[in-house]
């Protein structure tokens, strides 16, 4: 399913679960995306250096939906709500995911994952900067490390 859609992302682990979003309105509520288990999949952009995570739901006949298109970012934190649930935030798609597994086991190795592929972001976001600041005359470093130093004392950093 997945080789016509991303050609250049590969799908690196995938999973079965129930996908939710909150409700945006009462930002208490689970809505369901899903009316069954769909497949969950972290891919990885080799182009981009970002890690993904994918849920579709559809057919090749009707069409796919992306019910999840989330990129992981070192600031985002997977929580276990209970044995089979879990949740995260994207501030980007403006929403908060959740996951209902089938077992505790499934619900521990997508959780693992994200620890993972989050350490892999944070890594490649570092390495990124370091590559910049190599290929950057001395004002510009010092301008980038002058606005860094801004966004942090104003707490918008990612």
């Amino acid at each position: 399913m997945w080789e016509f859609l991303f050609k250049w992302e590969q799908p690196i682990f995938s999973t079965r679960a129930h996908v939710f979003q909150i409700d945006p309105n009462t930002k208490k509520n689970w809505v369901p995306t899903s009316k069954h288990a769909v497949t969950v999949s972290y891919f990885y952009d080799s182009t981009r250096n970002v890690y993904r995570i994918i849920s579709l739901d559809g057919s090749k006949v009707n069409g796919f939906i992306a019910i999840i298109n989330s990129t992981i970012t070192p600031n985002m934190t997977f929580t276990k709500t209970s044995q089979k649930f879990g949740q995260w935030a994207d501030s980007r798609a403006n929403t908060v995911y959740g996951l209902g597994f089938s077992s505790e086991h499934h619900l521990s190795k997508f959780a693992e994952k994200f620890q993972e592929f989050k350490e892999a972001a944070r890594l490649a976001k570092e390495k990124s900067q370091e590559k910049m600041e190599l290929t950057s005359t001395p004002s510009q470093v010092l301008a980038v490390k002058i606005e860094k130093e801004e966004i942090r004392r104003n707490g918008e950093i990612d």
